[in-house]
């Protein structure tokens, strides 16, 4: 009999493995109605829909592995991580999606509404809040949006070898900033920056890129810990705000 592999499991959404299926639970089904349809406008490799019977969502496995994790040295080589950057420019190149994303004004709100959070209940120094949010800043300029994955964290781009073999979890794709979905992408992994960016092929700003590793960072720290996450493990988003100062 095959075992259940709990991959991630909090209050919002569960992830299964059944042998080469996966079954996604989620509570908001508008999430997975955003899934499905991105993963079918993707110009880039997906997982394959088997069946879907709300709150559930099955689907198949992909070869390879993910190119590493966060807190963790990647195992993936330099061409694998260009590879990335290759698939994200073709995802960034394609027509937008049909749906809005968050709007510049809505990620200044959620900044300012988190960082006042953390400094209110002493979860971080106030020094090191304030210098990432004077960083984060500098993201929240305008920008030509782009079909974005939204959640492009290195665990969810998959490769075999030096090629990408899929990206998962599509449940935030919308209209965004490009830059956001590389400083997800190189989040805590500052030195394939150039390996992705390589890949990608066009003129990226790099601080705008280090600024949405400060404002990623800082957004995901409650959220973290209130679903069973730790963000001061080794090399996660409170080293990254470190790090950045």
């Amino acid at each position: 009999m095959e075992e259940v592999e709990v991959v991630v499991a909090h209050s919002e959404r569960a992830t299964l493995r059944v042998g080469d299926v996966f079954l996604k639970v989620d509570a908001d089904r508008t999430r997975t109605d955003v899934e499905v349809a991105a993963m079918a406008l993707a110009p880039v490799p997906t997982p394959a829909v088997l069946w879907r019977r709300p709150p559930v969502l099955a689907l198949a496995a992909l070869p390879g592995a993910a190119l590493g994790r966060l807190g963790e040295p990647s195992p993936a080589s330099p061409a694998a991580w260009a590879a990335a950057g290759a698939a994200v420019r073709r995802l960034h190149d394609a027509p937008l999606p049909p749906w809005p994303g968050r709007s510049r004004e809505e990620w200044a709100a959620r900044l300012d509404a988190e960082c006042g959070w953390l400094l209110a209940h002493d979860v971080l120094p106030a020094g090191l809040v304030t210098r990432n949010r004077r960083i984060a800043e500098a993201a929240l300029r305008p920008w030509a949006p782009v079909f974005v994955h939204g959640d492009l964290q290195l665990s969810h781009v998959f490769v075999d070898g030096d090629a990408v073999t899929g990206v998962i979890d599509w449940s935030e794709a919308a209209r965004g900033d490009a830059l956001y979905d590389l400083a997800l992408l190189t989040l805590g992994h500052p030195e394939h920056l150039g390996d992705v960016l390589a890949g990608y092929g066009a003129d990226a700003d790099r601080e705008v890129i280090r600024a949405w590793w400060s404002l990623r960072s800082l957004v995901t720290v409650r959220w973290l810990a209130e679903h069973g996450f730790d963000p001061a493990a080794p090399g996660c988003e409170i080293d990254v705000l470190r790090s950045r100062v």
